[in-house]
């Protein structure tokens, strides 16, 4: 979230509307972007004060209850950063940890930070990391610092050779200049005998707000890149069919490392809700999910050392898909790219977590979902998850064309673990494997 809010502040020290439309009127005078011809301007501007509208809803609307109420805004300015590296030993890492999800990991806390240099590190990373996921996932980066230097920083990569860097920096571009996304001119390819009309790989970027005492009154916060998120969490997949995509669809996710074994931990998720089609080629959605998961109380996901229980654990999820009327399914058009908003419950056991690094930290399967509505797990519940996502169709052979289907995720249309994927589950209404044996219940 800190993220999304740094660099959105300066209207708000000049006190009201039209000073901001004074104001962004001259920056686009005074600043030269090759991308933005003259009739843009107008657009550009209008984008501008839309997102104020979110960021500072206090031009445009008078009630606190509607521009003070968000929590994880509220928490995120009394919340005390639980990585307590010096910002030139993260500006290290960001370029040189062994580890992507750490190098990754330490550019996102660097940025949260606001530092002076964060768009120049970001393009570094851009230019020389040779992750494809973090040269991608740090030009998110840029976009969510935005501004007038974000679009320049982003124009830099959008000829780059790898076409997934080149299209995400014009996509960014795009939704800061307009709001709405824009794609390149390539063709798709369908894999039939899926379960899934497209497997869309999701770029997810949370804070997690970590209640540190029983008052309420002491909060952690630990802002979670996207493939540190995936470590922990698992790498998650939206998968939408045509015909229910505006009703349902499954958030597949997979967690290498968890299991003795080597196998996949396998963690699916059905949701339900509404979508709004006014636009013919975009979608706004209000999805909510409610799976059943055992709660493990050591803190740790399959390591029942400590006793579990099975809970209902409940998330929800908002935003918009965006179509594109030349990728084809059944003659209906394809999601090409969807981003939006989750929230959600946690727990950590802060006990087993103390002293450690961030690296034995951000493992797989140390953070927990959680409920608020359970005798047990209730009380223990201690972590609020907010977050933003995106997700965009990629060439993952780089043969040119864009895969629609091509991701493997093992899940039935309803959620249900599916592990050879051939639509059928491999135990009915099992949303998640079941991993080891469990000691006791609670």
């Amino acid at each position: 979230m800190a993220i999304d809010l740094c660099n959105k502040s300066e209207l708000r020290r000049n006190g009201n509307a039209a000073t901001a439309k004074n104001i962004l009127g001259s920056t686009l005078n005074n600043v030269s972007l090759p991308l933005i011809h003259p009739q843009q301007q107008e657009v550009l501007e209008l984008a501008y004060q839309t997102t104020l509208g979110y960021t500072e809803p206090h031009y445009f609307v008078g009630d606190p209850a509607a521009w003070a109420s968000d929590f994880g805004y509220a928490l995120d300015r009394i919340s005390m950063r639980l990585d307590s590296r010096p910002s030139d030993v993260l500006r290290q890492d960001a370029l040189s940890h062994p580890d992507p999800v750490m190098r990754e990991q330490a550019l996102y806390e660097y940025v949260d930070r606001n530092e002076c240099d964060a768009i120049e590190l970001l393009c570094q990373i851009v230019e020389h990391d040779s992750d494809r996921q973090v040269r991608w996932d740090a030009l998110w980066a840029i976009e969510k610092l935005g501004g007038q230097n974000a679009v320049q920083a982003l124009q830099k990569f959008c000829f780059d050779a790898d076409p997934e860097i080149a299209e995400w920096s014009s996509l960014f571009i795009s939704e800061l200049q307009t709001g709405d996304p824009t794609f390149d001119n390539r063709n798709c390819r369908y894999t039939p005998g899926r379960t899934f009309d497209e497997t869309i790989f999701l770029l997810i970027h949370c804070d997690l707000y970590i209640r540190l005492d029983q008052k309420n009154q002491h909060w952690g916060k630990l802002s979670l890149a996207p493939q540190g998120l995936a470590r922990v969490y698992g790498q998650a997949h939206a998968c939408p069919n045509v015909e229910t995509r505006e009703r349902q669809l499954v958030i597949a996710k997979a967690i290498s490392g968890l299991h003795a074994d080597g196998s996949l931990h396998i963690d699916n998720y059905l949701f339900r809700g509404f979508t709004e089609r006014t636009r013919a080629d975009r979608g706004n959605f209000y999805f909510e999910s409610q799976v059943q998961r055992p709660f493990y109380i050591s803190g740790r996901a399959d390591d029942p050392s400590m006793g579990f229980r099975d809970a209902l654990i409940g998330f929800a999820r908002q935003g918009c898909w965006y179509l594109d009327n030349r990728f084809k399914i059944r003659e209906a058009d394809a999601i090409r790219y969807v981003r939006g908003r989750f929230q959600g419950w946690g727990y950590t056991n802060l006990e087993k977590l103390a002293g450690k690094s961030l690296e034995e930290i951000i493992q797989p399967g140390n953070g927990i979902l959680s409920t608020l509505h359970d005798p047990v797990t209730g009380p223990l519940t201690n972590v609020f998850i907010s977050g933003t996502f995106k997700g965009k169709l990629n060439d993952w052979d780089r043969d040119g064309y864009i895969d629609l289907n091509s991701r493997d995720v093992y899940a039935t249309t309803e959620g249900e673990v599916d592990t050879n994927m051939d639509g059928i589950a491999d135990v009915p209404g099992l949303s998640c494997c079941p991993g080891k044996p469990t000691l006791h219940s609670v």
